[in-house]
């Protein structure tokens, strides 16, 4: 018999981590510097002129501006020496490169998901409560319980597409305000490679979806409905602020919007009762918005 308490207390501690870890990474990620993964990375380069240059065109810094500011962090200039020209001090900011930010996510979220599930086996919860392996008991309608894996993929495809057009649509709308969501991650996160592109859309992308799902909609919404009779819809919303709050790299408005896009993603997965299609239409969002931002 599914202990359901200590499912639930196991789930919560591992969101809460979730959150806690992605706050460092946010703040890891803000004072970063990011390589191009073909460019090697070197702490004494050749050429002063050079020395601190973000190989990705400086987007994260000013460094070819310091050579002539005395003042600018990394060079000791005249005025601190007595004499003589100024000296560059090695940039002490951690380097990170696409590839590695690639592994990084699909290894964190693949951990993850292996402790979700190992928490659920401990706990005997059924994984028809998590939307998987068969008719959720709480969850979906009749039309939606009898539809096959090809026509929830295609539900999920679908879905996918409509809510990518309103992220779009939320992001220029915020422009205008000044409210544009941060694009940092996406920009670090950006394949320079054919290699990059398949690590990125067959490996880091799908294992983010799945875990993502698999907790926020799977875990939060489904299991708990199935096990305290809770009103799906109330868990939905407190799952999806937490979805937005584990989103904090993209700025105040991409929280907000990306826990609008978890309300959808609950939505479709109360209304179906099956995680698959959350999961497909999440993995679309990501791919798409990839593909289309960073091909322009």
């Amino acid at each position: 018999m599914p202990d359901w308490a200590a499912f639930a207390f196991a789930t919560a501690a591992l969101t809460l981590s979730i959150l806690f870890l992605t706050r460092r990474s946010e703040r890891l990620l803000e004072r970063a510097r990011i390589a191009d993964s073909r460019d090697e990375v070197s702490d004494a380069p050749s050429d002063v002129g050079d020395a601190g240059r973000d190989p990705r065109g400086e987007a994260d810094g000013n460094a070819a501006d310091t050579e002539s500011d005395p003042d600018a962090p990394g060079v000791e200039g005249a005025a601190d020496t007595g004499a003589g020209p100024a000296i560059r001090r090695p940039d002490d900011r951690p380097v990170l490169t696409t590839r590695l930010l690639l592994l990084n996510a699909a290894a964190s979220q693949a951990g993850g998901l292996v402790v979700l599930a190992a928490v659920a086996w401990w706990a005997a919860v059924p994984a028809a409560a998590f939307g998987v392996g068969g008719t959720h008991p709480t969850l979906g309608s009749p039309a939606g319980a009898s539809l096959g894996t090809p026509a929830l993929v295609a539900v999920g495809v679908t879905a996918g597409i409509a809510l990518t057009t309103g992220n779009e649509a939320a992001a220029r709308l915020g422009s205008r305000v000044g409210l544009a969501p941060s694009d940092r991650l996406r920009a670090a996160m950006a394949p320079g490679t054919a290699g990059e592109w398949v690590l990125l859309l067959i490996v880091a992308l799908p294992v983010v979806a799945v875990f993502e799902e698999a907790l926020f909609r799977g875990a939060l919404v489904g299991a708990l409905a199935a096990g305290f009779a809770v009103d799906p819809w109330l868990l939905a919303v407190g799952s999806s602020v937490a979805f937005g709050l584990g989103h904090g790299a993209q700025g105040r408005l991409g929280i907000v919007v990306a826990g609008a896009l978890g309300l959808a993603l609950a939505g479709l997965f109360v209304a179906t009762g099956s995680l698959l299609v959350p999961v497909v239409a999440h993995y679309v969002v990501n791919a798409v918005e990839f593909a289309v931002h960073e091909r322009s």
